[in-house]
């Protein structure tokens, strides 16, 4: 589990395929002892296992593998070398739940439709899957690229977040424009009271 609160953002140093998946290799400044082989990173929203870390100067160089699903359904697939994204660290016992809770089982992709910048602040409007946007409320949750968010407007498939000067400073939203795709994971609580209430009505 994670938290939607991004703690580095890594750069991509490596993107090869292997056979049906791809090794993926991210730069970042986390201390290689603390990771483990079999450790929980989101690459932009994405869990992937830990499969190889070494150190690299400075901080760290972590190797996952990428499958065909996880390509299909997210932006991994058009990652290249270079790319920043934002990384976290899955959740321990006692850590402060800063964010939400994310799961890291990505949803899909959205797209960014506009961006505003005034005060330092940048606003975004999105356009989600439908499948996603049912789930998607004013006021709630979502995780995009990793980071969680409040939703600030709805309107059908789209709605709108407002991110304030120190998560575009920590994170690579500072970097994100208008036609740009991110991962999306909707908010688990909207989920099951969807689903429960669709249960209330027969439709389970």
């Amino acid at each position: 589990m994670f938290t939607g609160i991004v703690s580095d953002v890594g750069e991509i140093i490596e993107m090869k395929r292997l056979g049906e998946r791809y090794r993926l290799a991210v730069a970042s400044a986390f201390d290689p002892s603390s990771i483990a082989i079999g450790a929980s990173i989101a690459n932009a929203g994405v869990c992937l296992t830990v499969v190889g870390v070494e150190a690299r100067n400075p901080g760290a160089r972590i190797a996952f593998d990428v499958g065909a699903e996880t390509l299909a359904v997210t932006t991994l697939g058009a990652w290249r070398e270079g790319d920043r994204v934002n990384l976290e660290r899955s959740l321990r016992v006692g850590d402060e739940l800063g964010g939400h809770m994310v799961s890291g089982h990505v949803d899909g992709v959205a797209e960014i439709l506009s961006r505003r910048d005034f005060n330092g602040m940048a606003h975004f409007r999105f356009r989600a899957l439908k499948d996603c946007a049912r789930f998607i409320a004013v006021k709630g949750s979502v995780a995009l690229d990793g980071a969680s968010l409040t939703v600030n407007a709805v309107d059908g498939d789209a709605f709108e977040v407002l991110l304030i000067p120190h998560t575009l400073a920590v994170t690579t939203w500072g970097e994100r424009r208008s036609g740009d795709r991110v991962n999306i994971e909707v908010d688990q609580m909207a989920r099951y009271a969807a689903r429960l209430i669709e249960a209330g009505r027969g439709d389970a």
